[in-house]
């Protein structure tokens, strides 16, 4: 994960965010993922894993246009949450053998520490 101390413009939209870059990927990686499990997941895991995974990037661009810190900061929290849900679907997904998580363990990773640089961000500006 690249951070520097460069600073980044201002952000105009929720596209421009760098966390929400990473946690749109998460959200591809997970349908692509997914794809190939059994017909029997399709409305479990598949959709619990696919819901959990898009509501971290939905959450960051609905606290984005937020006013208050405390509003935006409310989104985030439920960002993580979901993050959070992603990662034990994907321990989940490790433990049945569907697939080798490693590389989409490492992208929430990378999401849940951009989330805490974000939130840090919004509480001391």
């Amino acid at each position: 994960m690249e951070m520097n101390n460069q600073k980044r413009p201002a952000a105009k939209s929720f596209e421009d965010l760098f966390v929400w870059q990473k946690a749109h990927a998460l959200v591809l990686s997970t349908y692509k993922a997914t794809k190939g499990y059994l017909k029997e997941e399709l409305y479990g895991l598949v959709s619990q894993m696919r819901r959990a995974a898009v509501s971290v990037p939905a959450n960051i661009a609905e606290g984005f246009k937020k006013k208050s810190k405390a509003e935006k900061i409310h989104f985030l929290t439920i960002a993580y949450g979901s993050l959070e849900e992603v990662r034990y679907y994907l321990i989940l997904s490790k433990d049945l053998d569907y697939f080798d998580t490693s590389s989409m363990s490492a992208q929430s990773d990378e999401v849940g520490k951009l989330l805490t640089l974000y939130r840090s961000k919004i509480e001391n500006s």
